[in-house]
């Protein structure tokens, strides 16, 4: 079976990659299309997966068409008896080469109607309730998500599988410091980390704006944005007046950086179920997420009125970062529910175990084994 992916890193190269692992473990034969020379591209060749150049972008332009007949032409190659798209642009551009030939599954980690306004907003909706008759499965990560596309007007056959996180890799141990020197000026002092690629989606822009009212309230705390993307630049330029603040860039793994932290942050404007908050859950820390689709499936229960806050809203978020940088007692017990709650609810095996029985559904792909998660 062939996954397509557009894009080849952040979230969802790391979903595809776990997938992958488990596939290929199970037994079943896997390729994976996506952009050359991305984090994705290398993780799957080290899993032993087939990998093919898909020389995709991000964004729609005068490309499309080509990118379409490239993606047609990988499929020949491959022959696969299921292809699973990730995301708006793979599952635009698989959906156009098969037209329903194969039993296709798409996964839109978030909505692309959700990232845009206006005209383009319209125009992505009316595509993705076009394109559902050449879906056999949308595979939503969360009820939320499930519904918005419900909302939308798309009528699709629907599957729910909850994001999953390797929890012997994501773990509160391992070490208590991220690498390298902290912010200047700000050393020893409550340690909050955004982990995420630097874009609108994230709402990096919302916790810099709420970053004053968190230092009134705490003073020598510090803020890492650990991640790369296209407003890097100008959140750098936002944060140049508080020396607490750094900037990380990406990595390879992120794990250090949730254990290092005293309090986790995502405050992103859309999500379908955000992997960052349950691998720092996964790591035994607290975290504090806007309340997008996914986000109150993700959190234990009780959590909602402490780690929830409204999407855009600096203000919000700046109270429950500051409320909760001020309870270490708190956060300590936040972070050891949230470590079990991810163990039960949300181990990668059970994910790809889920996902592995809808392509038997499907397509009738067999694998060699099939192991429940064993209990931690």
């Amino acid at each position: 079976m062939l996954h397509a992916v557009q894009p080849g890193d952040g979230g969802v190269a790391r979903v595809v990659t776990d997938l992958v692992r488990g596939q290929l473990a199970a037994g079943l034969r896997v390729a994976v299309a996506c952009p050359p020379g991305t984090e994705l591209a290398a993780a799957v060749r080290a899993e032993g997966a087939d990998a093919y150049d898909w020389r995709a972008g991000r964004e729609l332009g005068p490309r499309l068409a080509g990118e379409t007949r490239e993606l047609a032409r990988l499929l020949r190659t491959v022959r696969p008896a299921l292809v699973h798209a990730h995301s708006a642009k793979a599952g635009l551009c698989a959906r156009l080469a098969l037209r329903g030939r194969l039993p296709t599954v798409y996964q839109p980690h978030a909505w692309s109607f959700e990232a845009v306004e206006g005209t383009t907003a319209a125009l992505a909706r009316r595509w993705e309730r076009w394109a559902a008759r050449w879906t056999d499965r949308v595979l939503c990560v969360s009820d939320a998500e499930r519904r918005t596309g419900e909302n939308a007007g798309v009528r699709a056959a629907w599957s729910v599988i909850h994001n999953g996180v390797d929890a012997t890799r994501f773990t509160p141990e391992g070490g208590s410091a991220a690498p390298g020197p902290g912010p200047a000026g700000a050393t020893g002092g409550p340690l909050v980390v955004c982990v995420g690629r630097l874009c609108r989606q994230k709402g990096q822009d919302v916790l810099l704006d709420a970053w004053p009212a968190v230092l009134a309230e705490v003073p020598d705390a510090r803020l890492v944005l650990v991640g790369d993307g296209p407003d890097a630049e100008r959140l750098r330029a936002a944060a140049g007046p508080w020396p607490s603040v750094r900037f990380a860039g990406a990595v390879a793994d992120p794990a250090p950086w949730y254990r290092a932290a005293d309090l986790v942050v995502l405050p992103s404007r859309w999500e379908g179920m955000a992997l960052a908050p349950l691998e720092a859950m996964a790591c035994g820390r607290p975290v504090v997420v806007g309340d997008v689709d996914g986000a109150r499936e993700s959190l234990p229960p009780g959590h909602e009125a402490l780690c929830l806050v409204p999407p855009g809203d600096p203000a919000a978020l700046a109270a429950a970062l500051g409320r909760l940088l001020g309870a270490p007692g708190l956060r300590h017990s936040l972070g050891r529910e949230a470590r079990e709650h991810v163990l039960s609810r949300f181990d990668v095996r059970r994910t790809g175990a889920a996902v592995a029985e809808l392509y038997r559904e499907l397509a009738g792909v067999r694998c060699t084994e099939h192991r429940e998660p064993i209990a931690q």
